[in-house]
């Protein structure tokens, strides 16, 4: 079994800064109303370093995507969340200030990507595909990967559904000491759910004390996911 492989990722950590870059270039709209001008400069200095450092001690999930990038991305969040910690920032304003940078992300997708998105999640070729890696997600070939089941729909309220029981970025978070931090970084599903028309209704997460995060999909749908009490889902 393999836990870890600094490897991989220091040989990605390039690319990976390259993409923490973007991913400031497209959050400048929203950090000015967080940060002044000065401050804002440090922080980004700061983080970027804080991010680069963190690279290598990623956990190795198999190079498997799209999860590999969550916990890149997890990576990066986590960074952020130190820096504009010691800059004065609470855990709650960070958390509102990492939906807001991912409100931004989406809205930078390319209409074309979205309505390719959408019909692919509903398809019967992507149910067998979810069913299988589900089933080998269970084998816990990497301690830190992620282990969930499939769901099958009811036919009414939901059409498929994935319980995850071991969350990758909850066992990153926690053995880095910030596992407080994501619970503030699910919500970014609210977002991606009313873009891509995923309909998910979530009602707990592994990240607020939940036995598993319930994820329910329902093509369409209206979007109902629980918060972390205090979290602000309207801020633009």
């Amino acid at each position: 079994m393999t836990n870890f492989n600094s490897r991989y990722y220091l040989s990605r950590r390039a690319l990976y800064l390259l993409e923490f870059t973007v991913m400031i270039k497209i959050a400048r709209r929203v950090l000015p109303r967080y940060f002044d001008p000065f401050q804002l400069l440090q922080l980004i200095s700061a983080a970027r370093q804080e991010f680069k450092n963190i690279v290598p001690r990623l956990p190795y999930i198999g190079g498997k995507q799209p999860f590999t990038e969550f916990i890149v991305l997890t990576g990066m969040q986590l960074a952020l969340y130190r820096t504009a910690l010691a800059s004065g920032k609470s855990i709650h304003e960070i958390g509102n200030l990492a939906f807001e940078m991912g409100r931004s992300f989406i809205s930078k997708i390319p209409p074309f990507l979205l309505r390719f998105f959408i019909p692919v999640k509903f398809s019967t070729d992507y149910f067998t595909r979810l069913k299988q890696r589900a089933l080998i997600s269970h084998r816990r070939e990497y301690l830190e990967d992620y282990v969930y089941n499939f769901i099958e729909g009811d036919g009414k309220t939901f059409d498929y559904g994935v319980d995850y029981i071991e969350c990758a970025a909850c066992k990153f978070l926690e053995r880095e000491g910030a596992y407080e931090l994501a619970q503030y970084l699910c919500p970014a599903d609210i977002l991606y759910s009313e873009t891509l028309g995923w309909g998910l209704t979530r009602t707990q997460t592994l990240a607020q004390g939940g036995d598993c995060c319930d994820f329910r999909f329902k093509k369409g749908g209206p979007t109902h996911v629980a918060v972390p009490p205090g979290f602000d889902t309207q801020t633009k």
